[in-house]
């Protein structure tokens, strides 16, 4: 089970990674605008309309295998048995001592507090 989660979790995050290549190469709306200044050669390799399409549509498939990924990740995350006695904070609430209070020592009366010379 521990390898099925591990490589579950490696599609996962080459996922996510590819992903977010993806998102920054596609053109944004406002792409043609650029190509009036010298840009416009970055379209040729796919045809003016093949490239959207394609990064478009590989973009979709990446974020559905993301998302099965993630709800298969939190799924098999929740079968896992509970070997703690109680929660991460009073695990360290426990190991963490906790320092007394320093009061400061107040002297009987004020005579020592004025300075002799």
């Amino acid at each position: 089970m521990n390898v099925f989660l591990t490589s579950l979790l490696a599609v996962q995050m080459i996922a996510a990674i590819t992903m977010t290549v993806l998102i920054l190469v596609q053109h944004g709306k406002g792409a043609d605008m650029g190509a009036a200044f010298g840009s416009g050669g970055s379209g040729s390799l796919f045809g003016a309309s093949g490239s959207a399409n394609f990064l478009s549509r590989t973009t979709a498939v990446l974020a559905t295998l993301f998302f099965a990924a993630t709800l298969m990740l939190a799924y098999f995350g929740a079968l896992r048995p509970d070997t703690s006695t109680g929660s991460v904070l009073e695990g360290a609430a426990v190991s963490v001592p906790v320092p007394a209070a320093v009061v400061p020592s107040i002297p009987a009366s004020g005579s020592a507090q004025i300075p002799t010379k």
